[in-house]
């Protein structure tokens, strides 16, 4: 790898899933206000946060490649984002409770000296089982909802839920890896395999 790699997010989730990989990058999170326009669209939303986020930490450190991501939980096109207390995680998982939702990340690489830019979307599919009052209860009080898009963790404590997927688990989790992958090999951003 020539160029320094960072990942613009605070994300554990996505740090842990880009160390799967054995690569080394630095991890330098972008505050970003992450608020829907009126009527944008979850697949919009997405990408144009994670292209602010890349862009946001890209312009303080042209000469290295960027990851920008953001993943949101939309059911019935309308967006969950992080619960802001337990009648939000309340909320959020009686409406995703029985139902299909889609998880979509969006995601940018990017070299801003080089003015080269990846863009992509990823979508999962996803049906959470019917929940009891005292599931949702008790998955709140973990207290696991709270930093999560949706109010939930498949790959934590919330995977009791989940009846189904379809489409990549690591997008749910936080960060398409295949594609991340395929982006960083094809555009010798990483030397990996």
């Amino acid at each position: 790898m020539s160029k320094k790699l960072i990942l613009a997010s605070s994300s554990p989730r996505r740090r842990d899933l880009l160390c799967t990989l054995g690569l080394t990058f630095t991890i330098i999170p972008a505050a970003v206000k992450e608020v829907p326009t009126l009527h944008e669209a979850p697949r919009d939303f997405a990408l144009r946060v994670a292209e602010k986020k890349a862009l946001a930490i890209g312009n303080q450190y042209p000469d290295a490649w960027v990851i920008g991501a953001d993943t949101v939980v939309a059911v019935e096109d309308e967006i969950l984002g992080k619960p802001r207390d337990r009648e939000d995680a309340k909320r959020m998982l009686q409406r995703l409770s029985n139902k299909e939702h889609v998880v979509i990340t969006g995601y940018v690489l990017m070299t801003v000296a080089e003015e080269k830019t990846i863009r992509g979307v990823e979508e999962t599919r996803v049906k959470i089982a019917a929940l009891e009052e005292e599931e949702i209860a008790w998955y709140i009080n973990t207290g696991e909802p709270f930093d999560k898009a949706g109010g939930y963790a498949i790959q934590g404590q919330g995977a009791f839920m989940v009846e189904w997927i379809d489409g990549s688990y690591t997008n749910v989790v936080g960060l398409p890896l295949c594609q991340i992958t395929k982006h960083l090999k094809e555009a010798r951003i990483a030397d990996i395999f």
